[in-house]
């Protein structure tokens, strides 16, 4: 690897991101309490994949603290203020022939809701994403009962694909789920 290369690499994966009042940065020991405190919401966890547990412990958090902090380049971001970490966001890299595209997932704890802080911290992933990889298209789905995601999204310059009906069972119901992309170039 030319040395260039690699020292860019290391600058993209210990890189914070600024949103003001708040910041993007990798998931770091000490994280766990305030990730286990705000991810152990029904309400939290009602518009996430069964992936992610409920109750999610602090044991939970640990793992996943363990599991991110020393992918490089970074993916996963936790969003933080100056005191502990209030969210996670992130980029799953896709592969074969969709290896130009990635995943975009994110969660927020409640009481950061409606503060317009999901919106900077997806604008700054979308930007990151498409300046650190090689991806062309970044997508993002959500449950029909969360108009607030899909904002969130629309806001961020997503743009609404389809609507796959009743292609997800979260919580004994069989729904619907929205596909929201945006595409460089």
């Amino acid at each position: 690897m030319v040395r260039a290369e690699y020292s860019r690499m290391l600058e993209v994966a210990t890189m914070e991101i600024d949103l003001g009042e708040y910041r993007m940065r990798p998931w770091q020991g000490g994280d766990e309490e305030s990730l286990a405190k705000y991810a152990n919401n029904r309400n939290v966890w009602i518009n996430l994949r069964d992936s992610f547990p409920h109750p999610y412990t602090v044991e939970d958090a640990i793992s996943w603290v363990q599991l991110q902090k020393d992918k490089q380049p970074t993916q996963i971001f936790a969003i933080a203020t100056a005191d502990e970490a209030i969210r996670g966001i992130g980029i799953k890299l896709q592969g074969d022939v969709h290896r130009c595209a990635a995943e975009i997932g994110y969660f927020l704890g409640e009481p950061f809701w409606a503060l317009g802080i999901a919106t900077r911290a997806l604008r700054a992933l979308t930007e990151y994403a498409f300046a650190n990889f090689d991806l062309v298209r970044l997508y993002a789905t959500v449950f029909e009962w969360n108009p607030a995601s899909a904002r969130v999204l629309e806001k961020a310059g997503f743009t609404f694909e389809v609507r796959m009906k009743k292609s997800v069972i979260k919580d004994g119901q069989v729904i619907d789920e929205f596909l929201y992309a945006l595409v460089q170039g």
